[in-house]
């Protein structure tokens, strides 16, 4: 099986957990800073975008030859507006330029933390993990994670697509914060 490191235990951080364990893999909550070691194969940042680069500077030795998985929106948190990266850029491209020696991959961001621990969209839908990432052993590594505690994913293409991803999340949030949709609602994929 494989060991997760999740770095943030909020709402996110806890609901990705839940599915990990669920499929029997082992679940590792570890600090922002350096001070507690990364065993896990898989690094999930579960952590507002602002807090990623801090986290980066901290742990960047450790972030080598793992997969981190980044499930930021890279929201302006002040006007809940605008993304704060480039329009033709995403937070995973900057991560990845960041860690050059990780494969980077882009998952759980189009999903909000009662989704995936109900492991439904809306009550009705089978909840759906999106994953982007150019390493197409990380992104199966991930995707058997997933899938494996009871939730459906899929190879949403390389890692260039989670600009895409990030536009979804960023709609997403901003229609729950203005109540339109519940914090239980999203997308869902429907075959």
């Amino acid at each position: 099986m494989t060991t997760v490191s999740i770095i943030g235990n909020g709402n996110m951080g806890t609901a990705i957990g839940g599915i990990v364990a669920a499929g029997g893999s082992t679940v590792e909550y570890v600090g922002r800073d350096a001070a507690e070691p990364i065993t896990g194969d898989i690094v999930v940042l579960a952590v507002p975008y602002p807090a990623v680069g801090e986290i980066i500077e901290a742990r960047r030795d450790q972030l080598a030859g793992k997969v981190v998985v980044d499930i930021t929106n890279p929201l302006n948190f002040e006007t809940f507006d605008s993304l704060v990266v480039p329009a033709d850029g995403s937070a995973a491209a900057v991560i990845a330029a960041a860690l050059p020696e990780s494969r980077v991959l882009k998952a759980f961001n189009t999903n909000f933390a009662a989704t995936l621990a109900a492991k439904t969209v809306g009550g009705a839908q089978p909840t759906t993990v999106l994953v982007a990432g150019d390493d197409e052993l990380a992104k199966r590594a991930l995707l058997d994670v997933v899938r494996a505690g009871g939730v459906n994913a899929v190879d949403a293409g390389a890692l260039s697509r989670a600009r895409e991803l990030e536009s979804v999340g960023f709609l997403q949030l901003t229609l729950a914060v203005q109540e339109k949709v519940a914090w239980n609602a999203g997308v869902a994929l429907v075959a």
